[in-house]
């Protein structure tokens, strides 16, 4: 098995020395790490090229003509990889030292997945960890809820719960990953993570292994909550896809969450790549559900329903946008 590393860089050199410290220093080496920068304006070519002097046969430092930016500069260092496995890498993270190790091992252990994630610390500038929940927990909270996860309908019905900085790959699903489409506000971990869970080769690992840092600069936030039971049994309640409708208002709940999802989900009809019947397939069966759900309404609250009809009409709510 071996083992590449796919980083990407712009204007990073405030936190690139730790990340690339923690990348070296795994307790099963890696064999490559391919540097792509997006034409930084810092110190961080001088950084990459201070490292490629003590390692020359594991760096590789490419420097864009053109700003590629995050999602198709991934997608050109993900190329570059020459590895069985293949790890993504933001340039501010922190990487645990046995992460590469464990992900290799579940690997081997599990032959069908292709696709692996895993939860992770919370860390400030100053690498201090901060005791919060996130997005990352909710497959545990669902499991002690006794309640299945379906990744490929929890984030095409509510939201994307996976960061590349925690992700890796078998070199084996390429053809299906790439190109990565340009959709707004589609990320390249989110496009990975839903290929691969429509084929049940995605899994992700309740143990942390990376330290995800909070900063101004960043590019994606909105990952972590504060760590009470009221925010954890929100997560849980939000992300359950199989909530049963016992009142109005959880009914009504469950139509606002389909009408999302199913316009959430327009966006990826335009994408005429291999994949577009997944994604025509995934709004039928979203569009179903919710006019099952609406004539559940009107049979069981039929007065609530007219009045919650004629008030989503007017305030466009709840509303399917075809």
């Amino acid at each position: 098995m071996t083992i590449s590393v796919a980083l990407c860089t712009y204007n990073g050199e405030q936190f690139l020395k730790e990340q690339l410290d923690s990348i070296l220093n795994q307790t099963l080496a890696v064999d490559e790490i391919i540097i792509c920068d997006d034409k930084s304006t810092d110190a961080t070519i001088s950084i990459l090229k201070e490292y490629k002097e003590i390692f020359p046969s594991v760096i590789s430092i490419y420097e864009n003509e053109n700003t590629l930016k995050s999602v198709k500069n991934f997608e050109k260092a993900i190329s570059l990889c020459t590895g069985n496995i293949i790890f993504l890498s933001d340039q501010d993270d922190i990487w645990v030292n046995n992460k590469v190790e464990k992900y290799c091992a579940f690997f081997n252990e599990n032959p069908s997945i292709e696709v692996l994630a895993s939860n992770g610390y919370c860390i400030d500038e100053k690498s201090v960890v901060s005791e919060k929940y996130s997005l990352w927990d909710i497959p545990e909270f669902l499991r002690e809820q006794n309640i299945k996860i379906d990744y490929f309908k929890t984030i095409t019905y509510f939201s994307n719960i996976v960061t590349g900085a925690s992700m890796a790959f078998r070199r084996s699903i390429l053809p299906e990953l790439l190109p990565f489409p340009i959709i707004k506000d589609l990320h390249h971990d989110e496009w990975i993570t839903i290929i691969a869970s429509s084929k049940n080769a995605f899994e992700m690992l309740n143990e942390k292994y990376f330290y995800y840092r909070i900063h101004d600069k960043q590019q994606v936030g909105g990952l972590f909550f504060d760590k009470t039971e009221r925010q954890k049994k929100f997560l849980t309640r939000h992300f359950n896809l199989y909530i049963k409708g016992e009142n109005f208002r959880i009914l009504k709940r469950k139509i606002k969450k389909l009408a999302f999802a199913y316009n959430y989900n327009k966006r990826f009809i335009h994408e005429q790549g291999k994949h577009h019947q997944l994604f025509v397939k995934n709004m039928a069966e979203i569009k179903d559900l919710y006019y099952e759900t609406i004539d559940e309404i009107k049979k069981r609250f039929p007065i609530q329903y007219f009045i919650l009809k004629i008030f989503d009409k007017i305030r466009n709510k709840r509303q399917l946008k075809e």
